[in-house]
């Protein structure tokens, strides 16, 4: 299937790995912010930023929400955000369409584990690419996905396809993933898929480990189709440019 390198076999604990890449022009269409828009970009994993133990109760949070709705095809989202829940063909409004209840399916320590583990990230990848954490925002879309093996209904199921995150999302500077459960165990397929000139570079989901990005180019990536389980991961993704942050959800 292409892949000709694993950056993060599942089976091993990484302590930290990073690859240093050159940066695409990308981020030259964009508002330049000193000490954050990256000048040295690349790709870095992960396992110890985020515990096993947390990573289960992260995915916890998101089985609770998600099982309020979840697509008719094979990708569910859950944004706590925005609200933004998956349900059938279409999403909704999660405070909205189900107002107080959501006291009992969210409690103030899932919001605070969320936040806890988002800054976490945050700093680690301050850290690996020599910027204030300061100076990133989070900014959305920041959400839960849950896939399986289900046929695609509608093009919001269709997770498979190449592209760039700083062209889908022109505020995304720098993209993580946080994967909530383990491939081979819980999922085959649905491996991270960097798609580089003439390789492909890949990372098997290990729950707890945390991939990070520059958001250009430089990181063509797709996930390749789960075949047979479910895979849940949290996509958290941060801006260098204030007016486009969003602050912490809280319930």
């Amino acid at each position: 299937d292409g892949v000709t390198e694993v950056l993060a076999h599942h089976s091993e604990s990484l302590q930290d790995k990073f690859v240093e890449i050159p940066c695409s022009e990308d981020y030259d269409s964009h508002k330049r912010f000193e000490g954050c828009t990256p000048r040295k970009c690349g790709r870095g994993v992960t396992d110890a930023v985020i515990t096993r133990e947390e990573a289960e109760r992260i995915r916890r949070i998101a089985e609770r929400g998600l099982s309020l709705g979840g697509s008719d095809g094979g990708a569910s989202i859950l944004d706590l955000h925005s609200g933004a829940l998956s349900l059938g063909k279409h999403f909704v409004n999660l405070y909205r369409y189900f107002g107080d209840k959501i006291q009992d399916i969210f409690t103030e320590e899932d919001f605070a584990l969320y936040r806890d583990v988002r800054l976490r990230i945050q700093q680690r990848i301050a850290q690996a690419f020599g910027i204030s954490s300061a100076s990133m925002y989070l900014t959305k879309p920041t959400f839960f996905s849950r896939i399986n093996n289900t046929e695609a209904k509608t093009t919001h199921d269709e997770y498979w396809h190449p592209h760039v995150d700083k062209v889908t999302y022109g505020s995304f500077d720098y993209t993580s993933l946080l994967y909530l459960s383990d491939y081979t165990e819980d999922f085959g397929g649905g491996r991270f898929v960097f798609m580089d000139a003439g390789s492909n570079k890949t990372i098997e989901p290990r729950a707890g480990r945390v991939s990070f990005f520059t958001s250009g180019s430089e990181n063509l990536h797709r996930v390749e189709k789960v075949r047979w389980g479910t895979r849940y991961a949290i996509t958290i993704s941060f801006t260098c440019n204030p007016d486009h942050g969003i602050g912490d959800p809280v319930l």
